[in-house]
C-alpha cells in the first residue's frame, strides 16, 4: 500500500493527476487497505512544498529519475511522522519494508530510506510548521506571492486552504426524489448530514463516504458536487423555453444540474472538446436519467453545431488555475506553474469572445472560474468589456461571496464553500 502511495505521488511530481495516478494504483492493494491509499497519497501531495525540502536538504545528491518512486516514498514516510499518528518506529521500518514491493533493482535504497528518516527524527525540528503561512500550507512560492497581492486582507485564511480537508457535498436530484426525502434515506443508512446554506437541493455529510455507500447513488438520486459549483444554474435561472448552451461542459456537473432544473430548459447543448471526457460526460447523464445534446467540438472554433443558436442562455465554466480548488485538488500546487496563467487567460479570452455572437438579444452569459486569481476573474470580465462596448454587465444579486469588480468571488472555506467567481454579461435586447 505505501509503495502504491509513493508510485501515486511519483506520477504528480511528473505531471499526472493524482486522481489518474491513484486510479491507477487502487487495484494493486486490498480493499480495505484503500482508504488509508488515498491518505497517505493526498496528504503527501498537499504537504509536498513543505515536506520536500526537509528531505532535499538530508540527500547528498538527487536520486536519479528512474528512483522518483523511492523519492516519494520518503515524503510518504516524511508524511505519515509528521501529520499522522503513526508510531515513528512503525512509520520508518514500513517505508523500509515497501522497498520490497516497489519492484527489482531496489534493494539498495533500504539502508538510504532507513538513514534519512531516522536522522529526521533525531531533529526535532526538522518536522515542525513554517511560521509563515506559505511554508506552513505547503504553497509554492510563485502562487502564494500572487494570492497574497490579490487578498491582502484574506491571505491567511486562503493559506491554510491548501493543506484543508474539503467537506463532501452533495447535489440531489430532484427528478428523483426531493432534498428532505433524501435526507431522511441519509440518516436512515447512518450518514450524518445537513442542507447548505445556498444551494437550494445541496447537502453536505458530516464525515466524507464512499459513494457506493450512498442511497440511490446508481439509480441517479444524488451526485458528489462542492456547494459552490451549485450556484451556477440558479444564477442562470433557465426558464422553460430557454435554449442553453453549456460550453466546456466536462465532467458534466453542471450540464447535469441543468437538466435536472424545474423547468428544464427547451434544449441543452453540452460542448466538450475532448472525446474521452465528452463519453464520461454522457456516461454520468445516463446514471442521473437526464439528457442533453452532447456536442464534441471547440467551443471557440467555427462549426456547424453553432447553428443550434443563438441561446437564451450561455454557460461558460472556462479552463482556469484551478486556485480556488486546491483544497480538494492538491496536486494543483505541483501541476501548476507561474506562465500557465497566461496560457489560460488567453484561452478564456477565446473562449469568452467566441461563444459571445451565439447569445440571443436580451440573453445572459454566465462566466465562472474555480480560480481566485483577479487576472483570471475580474480583470478578464473588465478587459471583454472593453472589447465589446455593448455588453453589459451586473455581479449577481446575492448574499453569498463578495463583490469582486463586475462579478462574484467566493474564496476557498467561505460558507465551507470552495473558491469561485461568477460574472453575469448580458447581450442588449
Amino acid at each position: 500500500m505505501r509503495a502504491a502511495a509513493a508510485r501515486a505521488v511519483a506520477a504528480v511530481a511528473a505531471g499526472r493527476t493524482l486522481g489518474d495516478a491513484l486510479d491507477g494504483e487502487r487495484p494493486r492493494v486490498a480493499g480495505a487497505d484503500t482508504a488509508l491509499l488515498q491518505e497517505l497519497a493526498y496528504g503527501t501531495v498537499r504537504h509536498w512544498h513543505r515536506l520536500e525540502p526537509v528531505l532535499r536538504a538530508r540527500l547528498r545528491k538527487p536520486l536519479k529519475m528512474r528512483d522518483a518512486d523511492v523519492r516519494a516514498l520518503m515524503l510518504v514516510a516524511l508524511y505519515e511522522l509528521a501529520e499522522m499518528r503513526t508510531p515513528a518506529h512503525a512509520a520508518v521500518d514500513a517505508a523500509v519494508e515497501a522497498i520490497g514491493a516497489l519492484g527489482r533493482g531496489k534493494d539498495w535504497a533500504r539502508g538510504l530510506v532507513n538513514g534519512v528518516l531516522r536522522g529526521v527524527l533525531r531533529d526535532s525540528a526538522a518536522l515542525e510548521a513554517p511560521a509563515d503561512p506559505a511554508g506552513a500550507h505547503a504553497w509554492p512560492e510563485w502562487l502564494a506571492q500572487s494570492l497574497q497581492r490579490d487578498w491582502p486582507d484574506d491571505w491567511s485564511s486562503i493559506a491554510a486552504s491548501g493543506t484543508a480537508r474539503p467537506p463532501m457535498t452533495l447535489r440531489v436530484n430532484e427528478t428523483h426524489v426531493t432534498r428532505a426525502a433524501y435526507l431522511e434515506r441519509l440518516r436512515a443508512a447512518g450518514i450524518g448530514a445537513r442542507e447548505t446554506q445556498w444551494s437550494p437541493v445541496g447537502l453536505t455529510l458530516e464525515e466524507p463516504v464512499a459513494v457506493d455507500r450512498l442511497p440511490g447513488f446508481a439509480a441517479g438520486d444524488v451526485s458528489v458536487q462542492d456547494e459552490a459549483a451549485q450556484l451556477s444554474v440558479p444564477l442562470l435561472a433557465p426558464v422553460g423555453d430557454c435554449r442553453v448552451l453549456d460550453a466546456c461542459a466536462a465532467p458534466g456537473g453542471k450540464t447535469a444540474h441543468l437538466a435536472e432544473w424545474s423547468p428544464p430548459p427547451a434544449a441543452i447543448v453540452a460542448v466538450e472538446s475532448d472525446p474521452e471526457r465528452a463519453q464520461r460526460l454522457d456516461s454520468g447523464l445516463r446514471r442521473l436519467g437526464v439528457a442533453a445534446e452532447i456536442v464534441v467540438a471547440d467551443a471557440a472554433a467555427p462549426g456547424d453545431w453553432r447553428q443550434r443558436g443563438p441561446f437564451e442562455r450561455i454557460l461558460l465554466d472556462v479552463p482556469c488555475s484551478g486556485s480556488g480548488v486546491v483544497r480538494r485538488h492538491p496536486d494543483i500546487k505541483l501541476l501548476r506553474r507561474s506562465d500557465d496563467i497566461d496560457a489560460f487567460v488567453a484561452q478564456q479570452q477565446r473562449l469568452l469572445d467566441g461563444v459571445w455572437p451565439l447569445l440571443a438579444p436580451g440573453g445572459m452569459l454566465l462566466y465562472t472560474t474555480c480560480s481566485i486569481l483577479r487576472r483570471e476573474n475580474e480583470a478578464q470580465i473588465s478587459a471583454f468589456l472593453q472589447r465589446h462596448s455593448g455588453a453589459r454587465a451586473a455581479a449577481p444579486a446575492v448574499s453569498w461571496g463578495r463583490v469582486a469588480g463586475d462579478g462574484r468571488q467566493v474564496l476557498p472555506g467561505e460558507s465551507g464553500m470552495d473558491g469561485f467567481y461568477y460574472a453575469c454579461l448580458y447581450q442588449p435586447a
